[in-house]
């Protein structure tokens, strides 16, 4: 059995991230209103009645406003930590609000949701691999710089979801305030495209498949410049820019078998 992934949004404007089988799925961050969520969801075949529970990886609002409705609707177990609840500012049903530890695999049905700790300038940030049947895709987004804890998961993935934020030469150009410049490329800001490419070349493992690169900034990258970037290293693996303005297509990720489901 395989695992079907997809991005329905990422960037500043909204993040979500759908990761299932056949009988179950999760939801990393809910960063859309339910309407579209569910929108996305149905134009690529998939179903919210799959989702068994939300993983939040921080409280910023482009990850967490679709949350009390979506959750409410479907009545579905929100995994956050506790200073993330308390920096997000949300009123959630005490009842569907479930805390998690570092390290510490949550059985999600037939899925298994490992969280780790990473560098970025919320509460309580969180990076999240979610594995099936020996198949490992992990969701590496909102990271300042490159840690241990990043690098050992990013050797354990048969897939990625990694931020390419930003273009060195495009930030420095750019009409940002020197203030926000320094947020963004400081060690808890975001992943520029050149050390999202060093942790790809240097610590891949050979039976990586799909690499999506993710949260791309409007004003600071460029969707063309990034994928040339890792077309050029790719030796092999897949590389799909993810949009920040529709979903993904639905990917199947196996061992053994890889191969790319499109929508309908």
């Amino acid at each position: 059995m395989s695992l079907y992934i997809t991005s329905l949004n990422t960037g500043s404007n909204g993040n979500c991230f759908y990761i299932g089988n056949d009988e179950d799925a999760v939801l990393i961050d809910a960063g859309l209103s339910c309407k579209e969520t569910e929108a996305r969801l149905t134009r690529l075949g998939l179903t919210m009645h799959k989702v068994r529970a939300i993983f939040i990886s921080h409280e910023h609002s482009d990850h967490i406003k679709g949350l009390p409705v979506l959750a409410k609707k479907y009545q579905l177990p929100i995994y956050i930590t506790a200073k993330t609840h308390l920096g997000g500012r949300q009123i959630l049903p005490a009842h569907l609000v479930y805390a998690f530890s570092s390290t510490l695999p949550i059985q999600i049905g037939s899925l298994q949701v490992t969280a780790f700790t990473k560098l970025h300038d919320a509460a309580e940030p969180h990076s999240f691999t979610i594995s099936f049947n020996n198949i490992n895709v992990g969701v590496f987004t909102d990271i300042g710089d490159h840690c241990e804890n990043l690098i050992y998961h990013f050797k354990q993935c048969h897939a990625v979801f990694l931020e390419a934020n930003y273009d060195d030469e495009m930030l420095d150009k750019g009409n940002y305030p020197y203030f926000l410049k320094r947020r963004i490329r400081g060690g808890n800001g975001h992943l520029s495209n050149r050390k999202a490419l060093d942790l790809f070349t240097n610590h891949r493992p050979d039976f990586m498949s799909h690499l999506f690169l993710s949260h791309l900034s409007r004003e600071n990258n460029c969707p063309d410049l990034v994928q040339r970037l890792f077309n050029e290293v790719a030796n092999g693996v897949e590389i799909i820019v993810a949009s920040r303005l529709q979903e993904t297509p639905v990917y199947r990720i196996g061992v053994n078998e890889i191969k790319t489901v499109l929508a309908e």
